[in-house]
């Protein structure tokens, strides 16, 4: 094992070889520009992030709290991926007017749609301010320790001088080793431009997410608009698209095998820094589970979707995010297996044992904690997936805490009128029926899962899915939290206002319902038995992961150690590259316009092609956008080490032009969350090329590519 490990990484080229071998999510301040220009950058790292001038960090911002998009022209035209948008394009769709299905193209912007509650976020300033947040904590222990730290946190934040519409985050790093605070700038006037109709900008779907050949167009286009004085304001007419301060010139050159690139973005979360024990259990216990919960709902919400076009655009978004991680779980589990994750921790573990005898100690600690919290983790991950994935219990879940709420006198009209908002907003994209039966199925599932000492008195009877079918539906049909029941003269999915005007009967007839005494019953028993066993040894694990986490880092002085991702900006860096995955498998790095025509299926909600593109490829009329090959490059991959939050993350050259648009990972790869490997961790993007040629020759759109600084 230990042989493979070490030839495959060193067959890669030389300096890309200690470059990536643990991969890297680098924050911009901190960048190693050296280790970037021997992989072939040729900008310096203060074009990449500088306060002091504009820089590409200025055209990178967070899209609507989960994605990242980039700035593309002086208008503040934005582009990010097709499922970034997808909520958005979802909600301007009916069944008359199916967005989803037919696309949409503002002609100039007066067409251009407005998008209440979506907003993006720049990053100002970034700055290490470890000292100040943990002065004062040298003696302390929890939860003293959290205490001291949150005032810190609030003492720097109140002695910094930023405008109203900025803010100031602090995040800790290396598992509250460090801390940094992030200074960002909030833009609310959000409005949808362009995407392309889902079988281009979702084509291939759910058989092809996470896989690679891919042949997605993912990618969305949005504006943002700003007051006349181009400061963040909110939605008005009379708004003016914002300029921005560095916006990023789109390159149509041809790619080549082992050209540098890097990717600028959010990326959501990683553990590259677990011990051997922790992956084990994410292997075989936590991510089975969830991939089983999920795997149930999703065939169930499928059977119905497909027959029924009401259904597909309601429970479109809501399907899509569920199986998102469903797949990338699956790709998790078998990465870890192929790449010996587990091995790789434990030998790496008595290197450092053998430089420090005291990480031993540590380690033995984490083991014993890890095989400790084993069983309630479980029921955690099983408890958590079931009450997420059936909708109904999820709102039982909502009114559960309303109850607490009110019935702790904690409840005030600002998170009522929150409630009724986010409830409202949940039946929009509802269907009783449709639920009642995932509800049924998840419980079977749960009930025969779970071991007996964490399930409700008498939660037996749920075992038998076909039996639970209609005990399920009969309870739906006479629940309030589901709509089909009413209280105080009117339904929750209808006059909200009136079903709420009597509280007190609500309350009453609330814990009456059926549904909500379901949940109820699961609740307590989890809130019992399961999570404050699962909560006080994470706690515990928490401190001790601190803990090896600082003597990871004093003892490998030959390892550069990056922190993990947590939703803060960061650059990540490799070189275009194809992929031997398997025995006697190889992928090239780049697809093609050809590759959509081989995978076409008509008719089919996966596969199907548009008549217009396949007419533009019959004819070859690929204009600009075609490379040596002749045809149209759709996709490529690279090294770069992503996650989610990635996803819209522009992919730039060694000149910091854009290249491609990130959306995906290889799904062999998926496991570099928790273990980056060379071998396999592939990141997906969408090509400029592509993206270009849709917006011109199938969207008719030029005037957009006129916006643009396009490099030839």
């Amino acid at each position: 094992m230990t042989k493979k490990i070490l030839l495959s990484v060193f067959i890669l080229p030389a300096a890309m070889a200690f470059a990536q071998q643990y991969g890297g999510m680098w924050i911009p301040t901190e960048l190693n520009e050296k280790e970037m220009k021997d992989l072939g950058m040729k900008i310096s790292a203060k074009d990449i992030f500088n306060t002091q001038k504009p820089s590409i960090k200025d055209a990178v911002v967070q899209f609507n709290g989960g994605c990242t998009a980039e700035i593309i022209s002086p208008k503040g035209l934005l582009l990010t991926n097709h499922h970034c948008g997808y909520g958005q394009i979802q909600a301007h769709s009916t069944v008359q007017n199916d967005l989803l299905s037919n696309g949409f193209w503002a002609k100039n912007p007066d067409g251009e749609l407005p998008n209440p509650g979506v907003k993006v976020d720049f990053i100002v300033d970034i700055k290490e301010v470890t000292d100040h947040i943990l002065e004062g904590t040298d003696n302390l222990v929890e939860p003293e320790l959290t205490k001291k730290i949150n005032k810190n946190i609030e003492v720097y934040k109140n002695s910094q001088k930023i405008e109203s519409y900025q803010s100031i985050i602090v995040k800790s790093m290396y598992y509250g080793n460090k801390f940094y605070a992030f200074t960002t700038e909030t833009y609310k006037d959000i409005r949808l431009v362009g995407a392309p109709p889902q079988s281009i900008g979702k084509f291939g779907s759910d058989t092809d997410n996470w896989v690679w050949p891919r042949h997605t167009g993912d990618f969305s286009m949005f504006r943002i608009y700003a007051g006349k004085d181009n400061k963040p304001a909110e939605y008005s007419k009379d708004n003016i698209p914002y300029v921005p301060k560095h916006y990023l010139p789109v390159s149509i050159k041809d790619k080549a095998e082992n050209d540098f690139t890097f990717v600028f973005g959010f990326p959501g979360k990683t553990t590259e820094y677990l011990p051997a024990v922790a992956v084990e259990k994410i292997m075989t216990d936590i991510d089975p589970a969830r991939i089983a919960v999920r795997d149930v709902a999703l065939k169930t919400l499928d059977e119905k979707m497909r027959v029924d076009s009401e259904t597909r655009i309601k429970y479109a978004s809501k399907y899509a995010s569920v199986a998102n991680y469903w797949k990338k779980w699956i790709g998790e589990v078998e990465g870890l297996k192929k790449s010996n994750a587990v091995e790789k921790k434990v030998m790496y573990e008595g290197s450092l044992v053998a430089k420090n005898p005291e990480i031993k100690t540590t380690l033995d600690q984490l083991n014993k904690l890890y095989n400790d919290q084993a069983p309630y983790a479980l029921n955690n991950a099983y408890y958590t997936e079931v009450v997420r994935n059936a909708e109904t219990l999820k709102l039982a879940g909502d009114y559960y805490d309303y109850i607490a709420s009110v019935e702790s006198g904690k409840m005030e009209e600002k998170e009522l009128t929150k409630l009724k908002s986010k409830v409202t907003s949940f039946y929009k994209d509802y269907s009783a029926e449709l639920d009642a039966k995932v509800t049924a199925k998840l419980l079977a599932l749960y009930a025969n899962k779970t071991a007996p000492q964490f399930l409700p008195a008498g939660f037996n009877k749920y075992k038998d899915e076909n039996q639970n079918i209609p005990m399920i539906e009969e309870m739906s049909k006479n629940s309030i939290v589901t709509g089909r029941a009413q209280v105080n003269g009117a339904a929750l999915t209808g006059d909200i206002e009136k079903a709420f005007s009597n509280q007190d009967k609500l309350i009453k007839t609330l814990k009456k319902d059926p549904i909500y005494q379901l949940y109820a019953s699961m609740k307590e028993t989890y809130m019992k038995t399961a999570d404050p066993q699962f909560t006080s040894l994470q706690g515990k694990i928490d401190d001790l992961q601190k803990k090896f986490m600082a003597q990871q880092m004093a003892t490998d002085k030959d390892r550069k150690f990056f922190p993990d991702a947590n939703s803060t900006l960061r650059v990540t860096y490799g070189k275009v590259k194809g992929s031997t995955p398997r025995d006697a498998v190889s992928y090239g790095y780049q697809t093609h316009l050809a590759g959509v025509m081989e995978k076409y299926v008509p008719g089919d909600y996966e596969f199907d092609v548009p008549k217009k593109l396949i007419d533009l490829y019959n004819k070859k009329d690929y204009g600009n956008y075609k490379d040596k090959t002749g045809d149209v490059p759709v996709g490529f991959t690279a090294t770069n080490h992503t996650t989610g939050g990635n996803s819209g993350s522009p992919a730039l050259d060694a000149n910091g032009n854009l290249v491609g648009l990130n959306f995906d990972r290889q799904w062999e790869g998926t496991m570099s969350d928790i273990n980056y490997d060379p071998r396999f961790s592939r990141n997906i993007m969408v090509d400029t090329k592509y993206i270009l040629f849709i917006i011109e020759k199938f969207a008719d759109s030029k005037w957009l590519i006129d916006e643009m600084k396009v490099i030839k």
